[in-house]
């Protein structure tokens, strides 16, 4: 896996360094002389914190090693915090599995497609700032929804949700545009959530408390002659 800065988080990275520059280079002007141990401590914390918002903002490039067919991948560096069936009042509006993963201050905020495809569908909603690991947040938070059509003519529908933390959520996907999982399709600034709306007779590779990693984990396979959604939405 290669890895690189997002673009989302270049100009806030040079900002940070500047004001990090800023704090520090009087401390060193002024008490280099005397007093060594606060500009050395908090030249180190600086650092300590740098290093943070560079790594927060990295973006790998992956590649799916297993087979693409049917194949249902994680959107989302994380841990699987919701698997459960669940009524989608939005896009399906029919019961789906609903799987989903919280990102961390530490992942990866990048998220992929989870399926290959095309995009049917996209909608932002403003909402509230809750904890993004709360199963509302999923309805009540800002969020982001996109829908995608597979090959097969499964519709998945994909959710970027925002967390306490998290004040933006960007997303690439618009309708007409082709999908696949080793595409980034959204960017959570800072701890959020993804979910994932299957149908019901996906296989689940996945539990609750299992770790992911996007674009690269298997966490289902849809079956082919699953075309219940695609038939209600042409109806």
């Amino acid at each position: 896996m290669r890895v690189k800065i997002h673009h989302e988080g270049r100009e806030i990275i040079i900002v940070g360094f500047l004001i990090l520059a800023i704090i520090n280079i009087p401390l060193w002007l002024c008490l280099h002389h005397f007093l060594m141990v606060i500009p050395i401590a908090m030249t180190s914390i600086s650092g300590v914190c740098f290093f943070f918002l560079v790594n927060f903002f990295r973006s790998p490039r992956r590649k799916f090693q297993g087979v693409l067919e049917n194949a249902v991948v994680a959107s989302a560096d994380g841990k699987v915090v919701a698997l459960e069936k669940v009524y989608e009042p939005e896009y399906l509006k029919q019961d789906a599995i609903q799987l989903s993963v919280f990102m961390s201050l530490t992942n990866v905020h990048a998220n992929w497609f989870p399926v290959d495809g095309k995009v049917i569908y996209t909608a932002h909603h403003p909402g509230r700032f809750q904890a993004a690991w709360l199963p509302k947040a999923s309805t009540e938070n800002e969020r982001s929804t996109v829908a995608i059509e597979t090959p097969g003519g499964q519709i998945i529908v994909m959710r970027q949700i925002a967390g306490a933390m998290a004040r933006r959520i960007v997303t690439y996907a618009t309708p007409g545009d082709d999908a696949c999982i080793e595409d980034q399709m959204g960017f959570i600034k800072f701890g959020s959530r993804v979910d994932i709306f299957l149908p019901l007779n996906t296989d689940i590779f996945v539990k609750l408390g299992d770790k992911t990693v996007g674009g690269i984990s298997l966490v289902g396979r849809l079956h082919p002659e699953n075309n219940s959604n695609h038939d209600e939405k042409s109806e």
